[in-house]
């Protein structure tokens, strides 16, 4: 077995005794809970100019509703990016309990460079509480914008111009020398 140094122990003690309390905060909590995932993808439109779709999904995982839901995603740069589509904050009424909402907006790259973009904040309102919550989206993965790519590996059709026949052939002799190489089960049965 193995044997871990007393540090270890108690780091992972406190770590389980930590993850446990706030699982049953969570569950515990008869209000609403709001979760927010954001997404990034890039398409390049010309060399010079690559599109960035960004979508962002909401999750009310709570009990209760939330109600003035604002999303804000004001984290682009203007030196390297430009909206094209959409806007980058969007409101709504409410979320209601198990429900979720889903907003998209489109931005252009002109400027080589790596961007790390910032979680999208979400603020909601709770009925029993006066003041605004806050929630924050998962950040994206550092973007490498206009970065020089090797071009990506398509299937060549052409290989299986030349060869495919052949691989044809071939399956078709392996295929028939097990059936007739491998006993039936009806000649297992007369034995």
């Amino acid at each position: 077995m193995c044997h871990l140094d007393l540090n270890m122990k108690k780091f992972l003690l406190a770590t389980v005794f930590t993850v446990l309390y706030l699982s049953w905060a969570i569950v515990a909590s008869d209000g609403p809970f709001v979760v927010a995932h954001k997404k990034a993808t890039l398409t390049r439109v010309k060399s010079d100019i690559e599109r960035l779709s960004i979508s962002i999904d909401i999750y009310n995982q709570g009990y209760a509703t939330a109600y003035d839901v604002s999303l804000y995603d004001d984290n682009w740069s203007q030196d390297v990016f430009e909206i094209v589509a959409g806007n980058t904050s969007m409101s709504w009424e409410r979320l209601d309990a198990g429900a979720s909402l889903s907003h998209s907006f489109e931005l252009e790259a002109k400027k080589k460079t790596v961007f790390y973009g910032a979680p999208a904040v979400i603020t909601f309102r709770i009925p029993t509480k006066a003041a605004l919550q806050e929630a924050f989206s998962t950040p994206i993965l550092p973007l490498e914008i206009l970065a020089d790519r090797p071009p990506e590996k398509k299937f060549d059709w052409k290989l299986m111009a030349k060869y495919g026949s052949l691989i044809s052939v071939i399956s078709i002799v392996v295929l028939f020398v097990y059936l007739i190489a491998t006993p039936s089960k009806a000649s297992k049965k007369k034995r």
